[in-house]
């Protein structure tokens, strides 16, 4: 079983491409998509949860919503602006204490991976994988990570009056409603940060497999 030939049922598949789709078993592809998704997801862990995961990455830093960042440039002009400071930290702090919680729940999904699954991240471009967990852990990451940034977030006191300002800017449409609670705020920038990490993981092995080191990801990727 191991050495059968992994059949792409998709016929404009095959014709695209027919080198790996008739040679590669499926045995190979499955323990190549799944290196793949635990190195991606393993590297985004490490990478954002720890000091600075998120606050010193430019990619992923998690700032004050576009309408209320206007205004908070009103507020620096008022001396308010190390108050405002603390709040973007205490967001990046606390997507970075939330990041660890999420190893165990991306790992399982990689366990759980249907046939169908890795059929679709070895023919997908280069966010399969990034969809993949996206489709998979959003919700559940989500209902780990906020009570982690609440937490976090609730020990700064500009955490209630952002909460405050931002359901009025609601109310008048200067702020979508995922954006007009703090904590559910930095949740959805967090797994938005986790997921771009791992989708950069992704392009990295899609780009360079032999660079990867993996004897298996060479095999599987080095001919797409």
């Amino acid at each position: 079983m191991s050495r059968r030939r992994l059949v792409i049922a998709c016929a404009p598949a095959l014709l695209l491409r027919p080198a790996w789709a008739l040679n590669l078993s499926e045995g190979d592809a499955n323990a190549g998509i799944r290196t793949a998704l635990e190195r991606g997801a393993n590297a985004a862990v490490a990478l954002l949860g720890r000091p600075d995961g998120f606050l010193g990455n430019p990619l992923v830093k998690i700032e004050l919503p576009g309408s209320l960042k206007d205004a908070a440039k009103l507020l620096k002009a008022t001396g308010q602006g190390a108050k405002l400071d603390e709040l973007v930290t205490a967001m990046n702090r606390a997507a970075e204490a939330a990041v660890p919680a999420a190893k165990p729940l991306l790992l399982k999904a990689v366990r759980d991976m249907s046939v169908e699954d890795g059929l679709k991240i070895l023919q997908g471009g280069d966010d399969s994988v990034t969809n993949f967990f996206a489709d998979k852990t959003r919700e559940p990451l989500g209902q780990q990570f906020l009570p982690i940034v609440t937490r976090a977030t609730e020990r700064v006191a500009l955490a209630d009056k952002y909460n405050a300002v931002a359901r009025k800017a609601s109310g008048f449409g200067l702020v979508r409603g995922d954006e007009a609670n703090i904590q559910q705020y930095v949740t959805g920038r967090a797994l938005d940060g986790l997921f771009r990490i791992i989708g950069e993981e992704e392009k990295k092995i899609r780009r360079d497999p032999v660079g990867t080191g993996s004897a298996i990801l060479k095999k599987v990727f080095g001919g797409l």
